[in-house]
């Protein structure tokens, strides 16, 4: 009987980069197994070995480190069922693949590819509604087998599908599937270099690691009934399968590299925070009774269930991802902000420039409503960290007026007289020097704002004020008078 303790696993091809389908299916594995109190386990089938990409497997454990999808068995992390690379349990499946021959419920084929390629275009000219192997090999003798074998002639083991009833497959999120064993192929499963097929491995392996619930991507449901076969051929347990649905593009497309970034690592690189991502990708399918969709790792162990996920493809909506990122952003510790803004000034061209924690909290806070991204709060508001050398033309049409110098002029003389002025001290002078211009306070706010921001939108400019402080604030004054006037002249 298949164990009671839920054992899920997640068994990735080291091919090279993690796939956001891939994160998905780690992260409902994860999910699901944290949620009842159940194994999550890393595989890793390596078994084809022209597609192997070396360091693959370490970038792919490094990034499921990164966004907290720690495994409880896996490489480096040895249970009492590894290996783990299945290169590492080819012994394995040629005991099992020799006793399904033994039962008769597979057979060596010693076909060769011009044979094979010859029975293909033969049934594509008949138009069958599929190509399959028309079991040639099954009615060799024993010793036209040993001679062929002795020979040295290469051959394949494939599965022996025979007559029966279909095969019907109870899956969680698909409901009742059934397929007619005439679309079964006698699928190979182990290859001419002795190394098995997705199919076989996938079966002896989560067999011999007590995989009880097997969830992963829609692509392999008809894969599946191959699998059964193989199960009843052995005579063990079912797992419980889930099959996700398809990622798309916005086109309703299967998601692909052709129309944007699919790689964790490309979002991890773009400043993308691993909360966000994975608060992203768990919608990218499933949703609670509520619709909510703000969570963090902790919520979604709490609320996941294969129930809800949904059967129709997910839409990959990077705007939406960027939506949540920004809110998830704006919720993280300020400390932890501050953090990822000076590993990004470390790598912007003002690494030289130094700046008091003090300094930033204050860009942070008056910044967090107008990012999505740490990496915005120097794309979108370099005037905090060197003076502006142009200035918003659109602003300066619109804003600046015939007494906009006069104006600014007068705001140098009142803050030069204050001492550590306060936000709210600039604030009063300006509504002081509006009073007796007897003018309103935007007229002189828009222009103070692109002469000492060159910019026409950004923070409450009382703020900007203030974290600039006083005297930078009259020197980016007086830079500006020098220049935009100037451009005024030539905008007309």
């Amino acid at each position: 009987m298949i164990n009671k303790t839920p054992r899920v696993r997640f068994a990735p091809s080291p091919t090279g980069y993690l796939h956001v389908g891939g994160l998905r299916t780690a992260l409902y594995n994860y999910l699901f197994a944290k949620k009842n109190g159940g194994k999550f386990i890393l595989r890793i089938e390596d078994t084809d070995q022209n597609r192997f990409v070396e360091g693959a497997v370490e970038n792919l454990i490094e990034t499921l480190n990164w966004v907290g999808l720690e495994y409880d068995e896996g490489p480096n992390k040895e249970g009492n069922v590894g290996p783990y690379f299945q290169s590492q349990r080819l012994d394995i499946y040629k005991k099992y693949a020799d006793q399904l021959v033994e039962q008769d419920n597979a057979y060596r084929c010693f076909c060769s590819p011009e044979r094979l390629a010859d029975l293909k275009e033969q049934q594509q000219k008949a138009k069958l509604p599929q190509a399959k192997y028309d079991k040639h090999c099954l009615h060799l003798s024993k010793e036209e087998i040993k001679n062929n074998i002795d020979a040295g002639i290469s051959h394949v083991i494939r599965l022996n599908v025979k007559a029966g009833e279909s095969v019907v497959i109870n899956d969680i999120v698909r409901d009742r599937v059934e397929f007619s064993r005439e679309v079964i192929d006698d699928q190979i499963l182990i290859k001419t270099d002795g190394y098995p097929t997705y199919h076989m491995a996938n079966v002896v392996d989560d067999h011999l690691m007590g995989i009880t619930h097997v969830i992963r991507g829609e692509e392999w449901l008809s894969s599946t009934p191959k699998h059964i076969l193989l199960y009843n051929a052995f005579g063990w347990e079912i797992p419980i399968f889930a099959h996700l649905p398809l990622l798309l593009n916005a086109d309703r497309s299967k998601l692909s590299k052709r129309q944007g970034d699919v790689a964790v690592e490309d979002y991890k690189s773009k400043g993308y925070l691993k909360e966000a991502l994975i608060n992203f990708v768990a919608l990218l399918g499933w949703s609670t009774t509520e619709n909510d969709e703000f969570f963090n790792l902790n919520d979604l162990i709490e609320k996941f269930t294969l129930e809800r996920v949904h059967k129709a493809g997910a839409i990959f909506n990077v705007e939406k991802l960027d939506w949540i990122n920004a809110e998830h952003l704006r919720k993280l510790e300020k400390s932890a902000i501050l953090k990822m803004l000076r590993e990004n000034l470390a790598e912007s061209k003002y690494k030289d420039l130094n700046y008091t924690d003090e300094y930033l909290l204050l860009v942070i806070a008056a910044m967090l409503e107008r990012v999505s991204f740490v990496k915005d709060y120097i794309d979108n508001s370099p005037y905090f960290f060197e003076r502006p050398t142009t200035y918003d033309e659109e602003v300066i049409k619109k804003r600046w007026k015939e007494d906009s110098v006069q104006l600014l002029e007068k705001y140098i003389i009142k803050i030069s007289h204050l001492e550590n002025p306060k936000k709210e001290d600039f604030e009063i002078a300006l509504k002081q020097v509006a009073e007796e211009a007897e003018c309103g306070a935007g007229r002189i706010i828009h222009p103070l704002r692109v002469a000492t921001s060159g910019s026409g939108i950004g923070p409450g400019v009382y703020d900007l004020l203030f974290i600039l402080g006083k005297d930078e604030v009259i020197a980016r004054i007086n830079n500006s008078l020098e220049v935009i006037p100037e451009i005024k002249a030539k905008l007309g």
